[in-house]
């Protein structure tokens, strides 16, 4: 493991509340909802319950002036039309997909800027988990971020519902490509249950037994492994490491034939992780 690896690994745990304007508001079982704050001012990502968002805007004294989505099921919009009644928030979300509410249709390249939250970000296109899903990438108060919805989790990724492992091969590759200090806002806390899995792909990788140490130190402790550090998962996921030969030879393996191509990879490991227990 380089040193750079061993230091970001090293201060995951310092990352996850690197940001306090940004904070995790837990609902269902496992979502989170991302409020992100400043100046009384507040923006929330994927509200599945209206509930969890109108109760920490209530106990901080906070106006919700937007919400963004990423993709329609349910428990990132159920509490959409809740809030908007309550609050007037103006709703983002993509152009491709029927959403409860929506003032401004998004599409890859376009941009969403927030100032009153400080919030400055470009929508990318991430066709997989559905078909028109998109995540915002770019600064929250000048901090790198990434809120990308059931696209990228920290050690895995979204099933896919409605694209294709080519599609979601691709829209792991846009985020991959973003800096490797981004702050990845994924909306479900899945970590313990993926890093599980990507040791049985990846034995060998002192990198994820490092990040799987300190993910089930802060789950402990009740606190989320969220957001996780970009270049830690660059070195510790699977799915973003299909280019890697350790990781070719174990899907083969696991797939009982050759593999052809990265896709075909890809493909296996979904298959693999959907299964896995």
């Amino acid at each position: 493991m380089s040193d750079s690896t061993g230091q970001q690994v090293d201060q995951a745990e310092q990352r996850v509340h690197s940001t306090p304007a940004i904070e995790a508001l837990p609902a269902f079982e496992d979502n989170y909802i991302w409020l992100v704050h400043a100046g009384g001012n507040a923006v929330v990502i994927d509200p599945g319950q209206a509930a969890p968002v109108r109760a920490r805007l209530a106990a901080a004294g906070l106006r919700l002036r937007a919400i963004l989505l990423t993709h329609h099921h349910n428990d990132h919009v159920g509490g959409v039309a809740e809030l908007v009644a309550e609050t007037g928030a103006r709703v983002y979300g993509p152009a491709t997909e029927t959403l409860p509410h929506c003032d401004v249709p998004l599409r890859g390249g376009d941009q969403v800027t927030l100032a009153e939250v400080g919030l400055d970000l470009r929508v990318i296109d991430v066709p997989g988990h559905t078909a028109g899903h998109i995540a915002y990438a770019g600064y929250a108060h000048s901090k790198p971020v990434v809120f990308c919805g059931d696209t990228l989790f920290s050690g895995g990724c979204g099933r896919l519902f409605e694209g294709t492992p080519a599609q979601m091969h691709a829209s792991l590759a846009s985020l991959a490509a973003l800096p490797p200090a981004t702050l990845v806002y994924a909306a479900h806390e899945y970590t313990l249950s993926n890093l599980r899995w990507a040791r049985a792909v990846d034995p060998d990788n002192l990198a994820l037994a490092g990040w799987q140490k300190a993910a089930e130190t802060l789950r402990a402790r009740g606190q989320p492994t969220l957001p996780a550090a970009l270049g830690v998962e660059l070195a510790i996921n699977p799915f973003l490491r299909t280019h890697i030969a350790g990781i070719q030879a174990a899907a083969s393996s696991h797939a009982g034939h050759p593999l052809q191509d990265e896709i075909a990879v890809f493909a296996a490991l979904r298959e693999w992780k959907n299964s896995f227990r």
